[in-house]
């Protein structure tokens, strides 16, 4: 910490020396702003100012770097990859530029990978979704529903079963239809207590 404070020093308590900085030292630090990542110490967070929020890039900023990383990349594919990822930044889920690239990266390779039967770049592209991202990417707006619910300001309580199942799926251990439900231990003083409710 005193490095980045006007100390401007770092000690080794192992060797017993301290070390000054560098007049033109500077640091700069980042840092995603998802769940993947843990907070800043506040000591460490104090010392970095000024503090520049960098969002996603616009449509137009992120079309040109995934043409500049996959210049082969036929515009429709860019296009389609560019219109997932504002859609997603939109939403407000965490899905990148980095993601766009894998997403790419995956459906042109699916897409060579049988010459004599190429795959269609529409299923093509679906798959590298699924398969980069996970199934629920195909449907942004639920997506970003279920994050919110989980996440925001009602947080639905989740059970070992939400991390392995969607809600809807019949596997899902904590899904049962009410009246499918039936109370073995159900007798006379549980009417008493509803009627008296």
């Amino acid at each position: 910490a005193p490095l980045l404070d006007h100390r401007r020093y770092v000690e080794s308590i192992v060797a017993g020396i301290t070390v000054p900085a560098h007049p033109d030292f500077r640091c700069a630090v980042t840092m995603n702003e998802d769940e993947s990542t843990f907070e800043v110490p506040d000591y460490i967070q104090s010392r970095l100012q000024p503090t520049l929020t960098v969002g996603y890039p616009n449509r137009q900023d992120e079309l040109a770097i995934l043409r500049y990383h996959l210049p082969f990349a036929a515009d429709g594919m860019l296009n389609l990859t560019v219109e997932f990822l504002q859609a997603a930044h939109g939403l407000k889920l965490d899905f990148s530029t980095r993601d766009g690239l894998s997403i790419l990266r995956y459906a042109l390779k699916r897409m060579a990978q049988d010459p004599k039967n190429p795959l269609a770049p529409d299923e093509a592209w679906r798959e590298s979704v699924v398969r980069c991202l996970g199934e629920e990417a195909l449907n942004l707006k639920e997506l970003a529903q279920r994050k919110l619910r989980t996440l925001g300001g009602s947080a639905v309580p989740m059970g070992l079963g939400d991390f392995f199942f969607n809600p809807d799926d019949p596997l899902h251990p904590d899904q049962f239809e009410d009246d499918e439900f039936e109370d073995d231990e159900f007798d006379e003083d549980d009417e008493d207590d509803e009627e008296q409710a």
